[in-house]
């Protein structure tokens, strides 16, 4: 998709928030199927070890947009 003319910022990031998180939930709900135990075999500390790599760049990311916007040096 291209970039429309004179697009605001709030416009890019409304339009590519929504892509990029509709594209994270389609891959979540494509993990869950290897849930059914008809067709996958895996032990509980696999599922804890996928949920702990998620969780874990979940928060990162999360922590990108919470962080101020200004640098604030430290010093002594």
């Amino acid at each position: 998709m291209k970039k429309p003319k004179n697009e605001s910022k709030r416009d890019r990031f409304r339009r590519l928030a929504q892509r990029r998180t509709n594209a994270v939930i389609k891959r979540l709900k494509i993990l869950g199927n290897c849930a059914a135990k008809a067709r996958y075999e895996y032990a509980k500390e696999d599922m804890e070890r996928i949920f702990i790599a998620i969780d874990r760049r979940l928060n990162k990311t999360k922590a990108k947009f919470d962080l101020p916007t200004d640098k604030e040096e430290f010093k002594l």
